[in-house]
Parts: C-alpha cells; sequence; structure tokens
C-alpha cells in the first residue's frame, strides 16, 4: 500500500489525514472529548476537506472516528469557557456558512462515512452530507438540540431529504430522550450497511477502492447531479443531468471506459483536473 500521512504534530492536532491508492482518510482524532467539535477541529476540518479535495490522487474520500464515539457535535466545555474561540463559526451558522462537513465546502469527490460510535448533534452533519455512510454495530445517533433550548435545523434538513421525514422529526423533537440505532438507521436508509466494530474500516477501505476505480471526471458530475436534484424539481434535475451525461460523452474518460471494457483492462482514467470537460 502507497501511503502519505499527515497526522498530529504537523499540520494537524484534531485530525489525522492520509492517503492511499486513490483513497483519502479524514479521521477524527480527538477521542479524550467524543470528537467533539472545538474551535481548532473545526478549522482544521475545513482545511482537512479543501486539502484532499485538491489531491489529484484522491478519488474517494473516507470520514472516520478514532476512539469509541463519532461524533459528539459543538464541544460545550469550549461553548461554555471561551465564547469568543466559536465566534467565527457561531457567526457562519447565523449566515449559512458553516465549513464542518463536505457539501459545505464544496467537495466534489465522493465522500463515504464510517461511523463507529454515537453521533450527536452537530455531528450528524458529517452523516447527513456524506454520500454513502456504514456504520458499526455499537452505533447510534441522536439530535439533543431541544433539550438544550436549541433549534435542531441543518442536520435534519438534509436527513429529511434522504430518510423518511417522520422518523427524522421525531428524533428531532424527542432531543436527548431518543437514539436510532445502528440497525433502525440502515432500516431509515440513514446508513446502508451495519458491520461488526472490528470490520468497519476494512469494509469502508473495500468499499472506498471500488469507488475509486473508476473515473473521477464521472464520479464527480454523477455526485453533483444527485445532490442538485435534491435542491429542483423533478423535470430541471433531469434535465440538469442529461447536460452531464451529455458534456461527458467529449470527454476522454468516455472513450477510455468503452476501449478498456472491450480490452478487458483496466482503464486508465484522466485526473479530475486534467482534462476540462466540454
Amino acid at each position: 500500500m502507497n501511503q502519505r500521512t499527515v497526522g498530529r504534530g504537523t499540520e494537524y492536532q484534531r485530525l489525522t489525514v492520509s492517503t492511499a491508492d486513490g483513497v483519502g482518510w479524514l479521521i477524527l482524532d480527538r477521542p479524550e472529548a467524543a470528537n467533539a467539535f472545538d474551535a481548532l477541529m473545526l478549522d482544521e476540518l475545513e482545511q482537512a476537506w479543501a486539502q484532499l479535495d485538491a489531491d489529484p490522487e484522491v478519488r474517494v474520500i473516507v470520514n472516520a472516528a478514532n476512539g469509541k464515539a463519532f461524533c459528539t457535535g459543538m464541544d460545550v466545555v469550549q461553548v461554555a469557557r471561551d465564547k469568543a474561540a466559536m465566534r467565527l463559526h457561531s457567526r457562519r451558522t447565523r449566515d449559512a456558512e458553516l465549513k464542518i462537513s463536505s457539501w459545505h465546502c464544496g467537495v466534489w469527490k465522493p465522500v463515504i462515512a464510517a461511523v463507529n460510535g454515537v453521533v450527536a448533534g452537530g455531528g450528524l452533519h458529517l452523516v447527513a452530507d456524506a454520500d454513502i455512510v456504514i456504520a458499526s454495530e455499537e452505533a447510534s445517533f441522536v439530535d439533543p438540540h431541544v433539550s438544550v433550548g436549541q433549534a435542531v435545523a441543518y442536520e435534519a434538513i438534509t436527513l429529511i431529504r434522504k430518510s423518511p421525514m417522520e422518523a427524522i422529526t421525531r428524533m428531532a423533537l424527542s432531543g436527548k430522550g431518543e437514539r436510532i440505532s445502528a440497525e433502525r438507521a440502515r432500516e431509515l436508509g440513514i446508513v446502508s450497511e451495519v458491520l461488526p466494530a472490528d470490520r468497519l474500516r476494512s469494509a469502508a477501505a473495500s468499499l472506498a477502492t471500488a469507488v475509486a476505480a473508476n473515473s473521477p471526471t464521472a464520479l464527480r458530475a454523477t455526485k453533483k447531479a444527485l445532490w442538485r436534484s435534491l435542491e429542483v424539481g423533478l423535470s430541471q434535475a433531469r434535465h440538469e443531468a442529461a447536460e452531464q451525461i451529455w458534456r461527458l460523452r467529449d470527454h476522454p474518460d468516455h472513450a477510455e471506459g468503452a476501449r478498456a471494457w472491450r480490452d478487458k483492462r483496466r482503464p486508465l482514467w484522466q485526473p479530475v483536473n486534467s482534462v476540462e470537460v466540454p
């Protein structure tokens, strides 16, 4: 495995970021605080998403976490003790300019979330905005915002476009009084697969490898078309998707894919930024 790592003591203190064989790994690494977002982690998330998105060797990104929890949302200890530290991120919340998830940061490479434990509150951004979510049997999902006098908004709004509204509304209105188990999350479509904890990372790696084998330009166009469909009506979404499909016909990967299929060999895809889509 050809691996390049940027981790603790170098660029990041709250994350571990590495790449291997076309897969970028963005791992939350604050297990002593249940991977809660403090101001530094929020700053580093924006930087890490941008770094992996700009890396031409990365075709797919896996978002995972070290420790027993995946992410427990905002660090309420820091919020209580040092409001100034969160001032920038509070303004971004107010102005709908958050930079927590891949979607917030305009990442159009596929993102897989591998959820190993509890996801609470703001941590649900990373689940709602991922393209594929898999989870360990120990994973659970809870939104305690209303239990501390806060409104549920961003995360639930995206989740009800991917899952039945009643279940997400129930979680949002119940606050800390209800958790969705990993298996129930699978039934609701929040996650696509539930695995034993000791198989989660390997399953994420295998899935990422399968995704990374495809044309990075086609992956980008597909993700854009699917996410855009959540924002517009059915007819407009289909019209815009047709434009994406047609433009790709003139991209080198379109012809290369057919030739590789005919020749029964691995395709030689163009890096996503090396050839502009007409």
